[in-house]
């Protein structure tokens, strides 16, 4: 850039950004409970209110004193009944036939860690990690088998078999009036879809009248920066807390911190709800066209508050002697976003890149695109920035034309100062006529860095969200393309770039103060993006070593003239 002062104010504002994203990180409660909070807790998970849903979850119907008394506590069950194990080519997930709960899933895609055995699990029944996904039905009147209903299983594990592309898993449940319920999974190849049916089978002598009810509940996501557990730093950078999307509101967040002070509660038709961490979530998605009741609460269990997000189906009433069902889709899995918005609309709006969606979506399907083009995101990185530096080649240009005729008036600059010597006023004013004589413009060279900050900073959030990256391999000592550079060779090649930019760039009325921040900027960007995920880094110093090349190949065509003299160096 020709004018260093803007240089320093847009590396000051993006080093002032970042540094802000990490305060909010580290001192904003709703992202994640510390590390240091107790995983031995011994209580067992409580159920919703300690038994079944109160009133004001499911406004519309609620258990009668009968039900309840039957149903035994959450402990006396939890002894009685091993989880229905489930296993597709994509998941690992456990049913609890208590209530017919999906208590844990893990994620077989997807390792903790690179080459490691151990999985990435989402839902988890463990009382550090609580995040299940529940349902049941509930009735005023009528029996109803909720979430901590003992329902029976035929089979203790369901294996998709090769060659076979779908596995139901019943669970069954009856009641001595004639009311039986079957509550079934539904699991298919390829997908993080798990469809789940409640048939309601009304052999009694009265109407059925009730709702379905789906919910979510988890505790704050523990982070463990050692890394034991396989959460990363860039975990803390994401977005970890509800979401809830319908047609009019369009995708919407709820953070931890917000679901005592701002709760929702209102009918939703087309929409769904969810709880989300880094690269992975899990939500409940109604029938299409079903209006269903969205509200969030939170309480406290098991050592730890608990959040929930619970969607409520509309009344139902079955004949004597008619079957009918309520179903709904449940989705566990990460944030593919090129196939969730053909789960639900609006379902690739969980991979959130907050105030740089607009720039980061268009980022991503271009960098997919490049990644079916190479089979590598590293490829696809630097083929992102040769398509940036084509779009912009003509502002580059200019701008190196304006810091090379620059370089080229240093001289004469030079031989003002000497004539006005302190005299600021008069200094900048014979600047300004020298410029306008050879139509240089000071500020020309603004324009290509203020474009490519936002850039920067909408790819810095691509790299963090997107899951297609997470663990994504380049070449050579590159493992990782989310993670540091973990021999620092990036951010040193970084820094001798803006080295090698700073000696072609003029200094040209900069005070001496301004004169040290520049040449301390290399080694500040180089300490910086040693914490930057590797990928980040890379597209930045292929960005730079281009933008050299371009501006030396300029530079010697300006200053060396017809001549092919050497470009003058800069005093």
């Amino acid at each position: 850039m020709n004018n260093p002062r803007t240089f320093l104010l847009v590396a000051l504002f993006a080093l002032v950004y970042l540094l802000y994203s990490q305060w909010q990180i580290d001192y904003n409660p709703q992202v994640a409970i510390p590390a240091t909070a107790p995983t031995n807790v011994t209580d067992p998970p409580a159920s919703i209110s300690s038994g079944v849903p109160t009133a004001a979850d499911i406004p519309q119907a609620v258990p009668s004193a009968t039900e309840t008394a039957k149903t035994p506590t959450a402990t006396e069950q939890k002894a009685t009944v091993n989880p229905v194990i489930v296993t597709t080519d994509l998941l690992r997930v456990e049913i609890d036939p208590l209530g017919g709960s999906v208590v844990r899933a893990d994620l077989l895609a997807y390792p903790l860690q690179p080459n490691q055995p151990e999985r990435v699990r989402l839902l988890d029944s463990d009382p550090a990690h609580y995040f299940v996904a529940q349902s049941g039905l509930v009735s005023k009147t009528s029996p109803a088998p909720n979430h901590e209903t003992i329902l029976t299983s035929a089979a203790q594990s369901y294996d998709l078999a090769a060659g076979q592309n779908r596995l139901e898993v019943p669970l069954t449940w009856s009641d001595p009036s004639g009311v039986s319920v079957t509550k079934t999974f539904i699991f298919e190849r390829g997908s993080y879809v798990i469809e789940q049916q409640q048939r309601i089978d009304n052999q009694s002598a009265v109407a059925w009248t009730g709702n379905a009810y789906r919910l979510l509940q988890r505790v704050p996501l523990i982070i463990d920066h050692s890394g034991i557990k396989g959460y990363t730093n860039t975990e803390r950078y994401s977005f970890i807390g509800a979401a809830w999307y319908s047609p009019e509101d369009k995708f919407q967040k709820l953070a931890f911190d917000k679901f005592s002070k701002d709760p929702i509660n209102r009918s939703v038709s087309g929409g769904w709800i969810a709880m989300l961490q880094h690269y992975f979530f899990a939500a409940w998605i109604p029938p299409v066209g079903e209006t269903d009741q969205f509200s969030s609460s939170e309480t406290t269990g098991g050592g730890a508050n608990r959040y929930r997000m619970l969607s409520q189906s509309p009344a139902m009433s079955i004949e004597p002697g008619k079957d009918q069902t309520f179903s709904a889709r449940l989705y566990v899995g990460p944030k593919l976003q090129s196939t969730l918005d053909d789960v639900a609309p609006g379902l690739s709006k969980t991979a959130d890149y907050g105030m740089f969606t607009v720039i980061s979506e268009p980022l991503h399907w271009l960098l997919s695109m490049y990644h079916w083009l190479t089979g590598n995101w590293g490829f696809a990185i630097i083929l992102l920035v040769l398509t940036i530096k084509a779009l912009f080649f003509k502002l580059s240009e200019a701008q190196y034309r304006s810091m090379a005729k620059m370089r080229k008036m240093q001289p004469r600059v030079a031989a003002l100062k000497d004539r006005y010597g302190d005299d600021r006023a008069k200094l900048n004013q014979a600047m300004m006529d020298l410029y306008k004589k050879e139509k240089i413009n000071p500020l020309g060279g603004c324009l290509p860095m203020l474009v490519q900050i936002p850039v920067f900073l909408g790819l810095y959030w691509v790299l963090l969200e997107s899951v297609e990256l997470r663990q994504a391999p380049f070449i050579l000592w590159i493992h990782n393309l989310t993670a540091p550079d973990p021999y620092y060779v990036l951010p040193i090649l970084n820094a001798a770039t803006m080295l090698a930019t700073q000696f072609l760039t003029p200094m040209t009325g900069m005070d001496p103060l301004q004169a040290k921040m520049m040449k301390f900027m290399p080694l500040i960007f180089s300490v910086m993006f040693a914490f930057f995920p590797a990928g980040l880094v890379l597209y930045w110093t292929v960005n730079g070593a281009l933008g050299l090349l371009q501006q030396w190949i300029i530079t010697k065509r300006i200053e060396g003239g017809d001549k092919g003299l050497v470009p003058v160096k800069a005093k």
